[in-house]
């Protein structure tokens, strides 16, 4: 009894059992996963799918675009560069993965007559 003047009853009572999270507990860290999936992963991947697709029907003759934003016409391709036609008899070579967008036929022509007049 001695004991109990100096340790109060409360502080000498076992705490309780914490519980284990259960289902109810992962549903916010799992709805929080899914939301970046929908927000960001899946976005992403569904771009860079398309830009597989548009890097494989590339053929010569087309009117591309690069990532550094001149615009060409495809004179030959293999499978790492392509040498695009970026005014009359003026070539460049870039690496494929480089050609940004494929622009509509006739894009090219009509801004070379623009700078040519």
């Amino acid at each position: 009894m001695t004991m109990s003047f100096f340790i109060s009853d409360a502080m000498a009572q076992a705490a309780p059992a914490a519980s284990q999270p259960g289902f109810e507990g992962m549903l916010f860290p799992l709805g929080i996963l899914v939301f970046f999936y929908f927000l960001f992963i899946r976005p992403q991947s569904k771009r860079n799918k398309e830009q597989k697709q548009m890097l494989a029907a590339l053929n010569k003759g087309s009117e591309v675009v690069t990532t550094g934003g001149i615009l060409g016409k495809v004179a030959e391709l293999d499978d790492n560069f392509v040498k695009l036609e970026v005014a009359d008899n003026y070539f460049i070579q870039v690496q494929r993965h480089a050609i940004a967008n494929m622009m509509p036929k006739g894009t090219y022509k009509t801004l070379n007559k623009k700078s040519s007049v």
